[in-house]
């Protein structure tokens, strides 16, 4: 009783107000206390930021989301070799994702995805995996380790892909002749200072045999060597050098060096056509490697061997295992089985195609031959050209290859479809045309052809007449006027249409006869180069294709051929078909593509068909002295086109119209580079290549200009 007394007065006390001190009120008291919460970020959210990261293989985005614990662990060099080495041995193409659930803790969280691999070779790969994330500084950082990338992988455990390659398919001609394939070869090659003066003359004969070519160029190769070197000479099959053995054994100095691999035949026919194969490169190899290769097979570098590496390589088998850090197999993954590569049969008449490569002698230039109604390239030749087989390693003349990659002359350059030249006259064909369309001029127009030429205010022009001395050709119809490829005509024509309003008129036929576009052929083109005028002084160097036009011989092929087909502009192609190597239905068979129409009524196309007859008939035209007996019904037209670099480029372009049911017609377009005049030059070319192709090969069509007999250059005298 006594405390509970004692315990209230003291309660009494408390409560009373010490002297001189102000009674509290409630504005006085403790403040409130207020709770601030801090809300952890989106999990998931954060886990999609960063799987699609992974998406884009942005590894260094990736690693920057990792936590400290983690990236103290793994540098981005290993975080990044991690993935690449998985993609890789996946064939990884594509990464995708879907988020499925999560778990969040307080400073914790599980976030589990699906992830789907799309691969090369295995087709898609998925799995469900888990991410875990910490949360630092506020952020979600991912606790990365191998099992996010497949769960198979946790532990150490790594990926191991093998394969099986199926044999890389062949290419041929149009007969089924072979022009690439896997095969035994023999590179031939001489020693100088072992040669035996007494036989040397006897193996050069030898060689020149073998090789096809003139002992002259075979001594060439040699003739300034030191004594010791190794002087590569050809290469030949191994079945060929076989058929000499005997006699090749005979002669000190020659050394025969014996190697398998993809062989080119007859030293390469239509080399800039069909192309060449390289190693993949160290810059290559994973972009290869996920496109299912080992790494150590060779792909196509240029030409169809590029073009068709999907066929020709065919398709790898393999199989994913998973491996144990001690390499021990743990379980297969996936596997596929390989598909036969594809074979390609181009276009090319391999016959036609030798003997032409044959035919340019020393000059710089291309030879284009088409079938006139269908678009098909019997025969592309670019001079000079180059030995395909110098590229394989395992040949022993692959030392040559340093002087191919730095000649001046640039062999590898492919000129018929991917060549910058003027057109020259053979242009007046289209500005024919354009004369005709706008109704301006009609093909019996008459004007007179002076030697000389000054319509154009403060310009005189000198007609080819002029230069050789020939004179005036005098009154001409426009029809004459392209026969006798009158300059001052085509000028009137540029002019007139110009001053008449028709300023575009001209480009713009040359556009619709193909010009200024790619042709859509399988290896590279040029597209060439048309520009509208912006003066009457530029139209009139365009009426005579001058200026700043620019074309490839490919592009005049296409477009002759579509005058002599009666206007059809056909798509070119050097594939004729691909067949898989197991024999079964081939994949793809050539049908004709029509790119367009020439934009000239059938009255007009006519008449120039007519001019182009008399340019090679007609007793006054540039080039009918070159065509004299010749049986075949052709029609053309000669070129010279000035060239700001040095002498003038020789043209000659034509078709055939003989309906030989054996021999379809075809069109041919010819340049040689600073050659000089067309009709001397370009046109005996054209000869030949007719007369090869309707004699069924036996007619060389004649000695050219630079030739001491057909396909055997004329050897150089040498100067006193």
């Amino acid at each position: 009783m006594l405390f509970l007394v004692f315990t209230l007065l003291l309660g009494a006390c408390a409560k009373l107000p010490a002297a001189g001190t102000p009674t509290a009120t409630a504005e006085s008291g403790l403040p409130t206390p207020v709770l601030a919460l801090t809300q952890a970020p989106d999990v998931e959210s954060e886990a999609k930021d960063y799987l699609e990261l992974w998406k884009s293989e942005d590894y260094e985005g990736m690693y920057a989301r990792l936590s400290k614990l983690t990236r103290d662990a793994l540098t981005l060099d290993d975080f990044t070799k991690q993935h690449k080495t998985a993609a890789v041995a996946m064939t990884m193409q594509a990464m995708n994702y879907s988020i499925l659930s999560s778990m969040v803790r307080p400073s914790t969280a599980q976030v589990a995805y699906d992830v789907s691999y799309t691969t090369t070779l295995l087709g898609t790969i998925e799995r469900s995996t888990i991410m875990n994330l910490t949360l630092e500084e506020g952020k979600w950082q991912v606790q990365w380790d191998a099992s996010m990338i497949l769960p198979e992988l946790a532990g150490g455990n790594k990926l191991e892909l093998t394969y099986e390659i199926p044999a890389r398919g062949n290419l041929y001609d149009i007969y089924g002749y072979p022009l690439v394939a896997q095969d035994d070869a023999v590179a031939l090659g001489v020693i100088p200072g072992q040669i035996d003066p007494e036989k040397e003359a006897s193996m050069l004969s030898l060689l020149a045999n073998i090789l096809d070519v003139s002992s002259d160029s075979i001594y060439k190769k040699y003739q300034y060597a030191g004594p010791d070197w190794y002087v590569a000479v050809g290469d030949v099959s191994a079945e060929t050098a076989q058929k000499y053995s005997d006699r090749l054994s005979n002669y000190p100095g020659l050394i025969l060096s014996s190697f398998r691999s993809r062989y080119y035949y007859d030293g390469g026919i239509a080399p800039h056509v069909i192309g060449y194969v390289l190693s993949i490169s160290p810059e290559q190899l994973e972009e290869y490697q996920r496109l299912g290769y080992r790494g150590d097979e060779k792909i196509g570098a240029s030409g169809l061997e590029a073009w068709g590496e999907q066929y020709l390589a065919g398709t790898h088998g393999a199989s994913l295992y998973v491996k144990d850090p001690q390499g021990q197999v743990l379980t297969k993954l996936a596997s596929a089985s390989p598909k036969p590569a594809a074979s390609i049969y181009t276009t090319i008449d391999s016959t036609l195609q030798y003997y032409l490569q044959r035919s340019l002698g020393n000059n710089l230039g291309a030879i284009v031959v088409l079938e006139r109604d269908t678009g098909k390239v019997l025969s592309m030749v670019s001079n000079p050209g180059f030995n395909p087989n110098l590229f394989e390693p395992v040949n022993y003349n692959s030392i040559a290859l340093g002087d191919v990659l730095t000649d001046p002359k640039l062999p590898l350059y492919n000129r018929a479809s991917q060549g910058v030249y003027p057109l020259g006259s053979v242009f007046k064909i289209i500005t024919m045309a354009a004369a005709l369309e706008t109704g301006v001029f009609t093909p019996d127009y008459p004007y007179y052809c002076d030697d000389k030429w000054t319509e154009l205010a403060g310009t005189v022009l000198y007609d080819w007449t002029y230069e050789r001395g020939f004179g005036a050709s005098g009154l001409l119809t426009l029809k004459e006027g392209l026969m006798r490829s009158c300059n001052p005509w085509f000028w009137h024509i540029g002019l007139t249409l110009w001053n008449d309003g028709y300023e575009s008129a001209i480009a713009d036929i040359a556009s619709g006869f193909g010009l200024g576009k790619k042709t859509g052929i399988e290896i590279p083109d040029f597209e060439g180069k048309l520009e509208q005028p912006d003066s009457v002084s530029a139209n009139v160097q365009l009426s005579i294709g001058q200026g700043t036009l620019q074309v490839s011989p490919l592009q005049v092929a296409m477009f002759v051929a579509a005058v002599g087909n009666g206007g059809t502009l056909y798509k070119p192609t050097v594939v004729e078909k691909i067949v898989p190597v197991d024999g079964t239905d081939p994949v793809y068979e050539f049908e004709p593509v029509v790119n367009g129409q020439l934009p000239v009524t059938p009255e007009n196309l006519k008449a120039i068909q007519e001019a182009m007859v008399m340019v090679v008939r007609d007793t006054r035209g540039t080039a009918t002295y070159q065509f004299r007996g010749l049986s075949v019904n052709i029609a053309g037209k000669t070129g010279t086109a000035e060239n700001p670099a040095g002498d003038s480029h020789a043209w000659f372009a034509g078709y055939t119209f003989n309906n030989d049911p054996n021999r379809p017609d075809i069109a041919v377009a010819i340049i040689l580079e600073n050659a000089g005049e067309g009709s001397d030059m370009a046109a005996p070319l054209f000869r030949r290549v007719v007369q090869l192709y309707f004699s069924n090969y036996n007619n060389a069509g004649g000695t050219m200009p630079w030739e001491e007999s057909p396909y055997i250059v004329a050897t150089e005298t040498p100067e006193p």
